[in-house]
C-alpha cells in the first residue's frame, strides 16, 4: 500500500507515512488541545493516532507549542471599566 511504512505498530496494523487529510486532522489536534472536541472526535483521533505517524508528530508539535505559549503568557485581570466597555459595543 503507498503511504504505508514496512514497520508495524499496535501489531497489525501498517503505520501510515502520509496523512491525507491533514488539514482536518490539525483541526481536530487543536480541538483536542483547547478543549473543544466532542467525545466522537476524541476517539476518532485516538484510533487515527495508532496508525498515522504525521498525525503523531503534529500532535506532539502542537501540544509542545501551547505548553511552550502557556508557560510564556501572563495572566492578568482585565480591569472592569475595560470589560464593560467591550460589554456594552458587543451588545450595541
Amino acid at each position: 500500500m503507498e503511504g504505508m511504512s514496512e514497520e508495524v505498530h499496535s501489531g497489525t496494523v501498517p503505520m501510515k507515512d502520509t496523512c491525507e487529510h491533514q488539514a482536518e486532522c490539525l483541526k481536530k489536534i487543536q480541538a483536542i488541545l483547547d478543549g473543544g472536541a466532542t467525545e466522537e472526535e476524541k476517539e476518532h483521533f485516538k484510533l487515527n493516532m495508532d496508525i498515522c505517524r504525521p498525525c503523531i508528530e503534529m500532535y506532539k508539535l502542537e501540544k509542545c507549542i501551547k505548553e511552550a505559549l502557556q508557560g510564556k503568557i501572563e495572566k492578568k485581570c482585565c480591569p472592569e471599566k475595560v470589560a464593560t466597555a467591550i460589554r456594552s459595543q458587543i451588545v450595541s
